[in-house]
């Protein structure tokens, strides 16, 4: 299942690529994964510096991949303990 998923992500970027960028080397990874009775969930990336990554669900009972492609715009941190405490 992990190679069927990343080699999904591969064929989807593969097929994304300008035809000016020629022939790109990059590496797919998987960043979690959950297998669920017959559904299996992956999160992956590439090494490309796009800030891409993909969702990939498979449906067991239906036999079918379904994918969601994202892009990164921002990653910052929202409060909690890595804030500063002043004290008085």
């Amino acid at each position: 299942m992990s190679e069927k998923a990343k080699q999904i992500v591969r064929d989807y970027v593969i097929s994304h690529f300008d035809v000016t960028d020629g022939c790109i080397d990059f590496d797919v990874y998987i960043v979690w994964q959950c297998k669920a009775l017959q559904n299996w969930k992956f999160l992956l990336s590439t090494d490309l510096p796009d800030g891409m990554y993909y969702e990939l669900t498979y449906d067991g009972l239906k036999g079918r991949w379904y994918l969601d492609a994202y892009k990164k715009f921002e990653n910052r941190c929202i409060g909690g303990t890595d804030e500063k405490v002043v004290k008085e």
